[in-house]
């Protein structure tokens, strides 16, 4: 009887605990096997809060939290800092400068304190080859942009809507960048012709082609390395002529009835620690000394990172993607 009383008492207990934390509603573009290792390790950092995800593509997520739709969650963790910054020129989040945010690396730190936002990870634009199709179709590996337009690949290949996948705006404003905005819509223009479809997920063309029901999909880094360690028989191509990249960010957005907490989710999402769980997903990360990528990913990666302004993709991205979905639209996901 004793041991059932103090057994309940516990449970007592451990309701109340778990009654008394507070909701904080966290919008991200966290793939979805990153979701549960995240609460978990926000919730353990933080133990009075309660991590309520609203999830969703960047596009999707960005266009909705700046139109108020839903109203506005407490903050952004995971999140394109594209987006963020989308958000700091509307006046949606609130200053902060996390603890230990000096730490991290230059290009991770929001260039005018107090910060808005705090980078996390970097994501880079790839081409999921799958090496399986090639062989036996006799394709050639596509070693630049530009050999995306063989007569060979057309309609094989898959590349993400960037009108709601942030990877796929990522590729459209790293060309754009890379190439001079012209000869990027000509570019476009012609890989047009070649890509099937463009889905709303920046994962979808790398399972694709994965899968080989695709030859090439365009996607990100880090999706392409769990599609090869996972046994899809795919060449990870980081082009030679360059690749666009992004960040994922943190940030608190203004009018959050719970700053103090929201600002501790932050203090943490900065630290090694944090940036620890970030590393075994992405190969990029902000703490200087913690990435760790594994053997498969292509060891320049890095370095064939384009020279990129951030700051001008969010500032002109309503003007890049309504002109995309104008040209390009007709083959976009309903």
């Amino acid at each position: 009887m004793a041991g059932i009383l103090v057994l309940g008492v516990v449970g007592l207990a451990a309701a109340e605990a778990a009654a008394e934390r507070v909701r904080l509603r966290i919008a991200t573009a966290f793939e979805p096997e990153q979701i549960a290792a995240a609460k978990q390790a926000i919730e353990a950092a933080v133990p009075e809060v309660e991590v309520a995800w609203e999830r969703a593509s960047t596009g999707i997520l960005t266009e909705r939290i700046l139109s108020g739709e839903g109203g506005r969650p407490d903050m952004a963790f995971g999140l394109a800092v594209t987006s963020l910054l989308q958000f700091e020129q509307a006046g949606l989040l609130d200053a902060y400068t996390p603890k230990g945010a000096e730490r991290l690396r230059a290009s991770f730190r929001d260039p005018t304190p107090p910060y808005s936002w705090s980078g996390m990870d970097a994501f880079l634009g790839v081409i999921c080859f799958n090496a399986e199709v090639a062989a036996r179709d006799r394709l050639s590996r596509p070693n630049f942009w530009r050999d995306l337009l063989d007569p060979r690949l057309r309609g094989r290949v898959t590349m993400p809507d960037p009108t709601r996948s942030g990877t796929g705006y990522m590729l459209v404003a790293g060309w754009l960048q890379s190439m001079g905005e012209e000869p990027a819509w000509a570019f476009m223009d012609a890989l047009h012709a070649q890509v099937d479809a463009y889905p709303a997920s920046g994962t979808a063309p790398c399972a694709e082609a994965g899968a080989g029901r695709k030859a090439a999909g365009l996607s990100f880094d880090m999706r392409a390395a769990a599609e090869k360690g996972g046994g899809a028989p795919i060449d990870i191509v980081v082009p030679v002529d360059g690749t666009g990249w992004d960040q994922e960010g943190l940030a608190i957005f203004a009018g959050t009835a719970h700053p103090d907490l929201a600002r501790r989710v932050a203090d943490w999402g900065v630290s090694r620690e944090a940036n620890q769980l970030y590393a075994q997903t992405y190969a990029v990360v902000a703490y200087p000394g913690v990435s760790n990528p594994a053997p498969i990913y292509p060891p320049h990666a890095e370095a064939r990172m384009i020279r990129i302004d951030l700051a001008w993709m969010a500032r002109h991205r309503p003007r890049i993607v309504a002109e995309w979905r104008r040209r390009y639209g007709d083959k976009a996901a309903p």
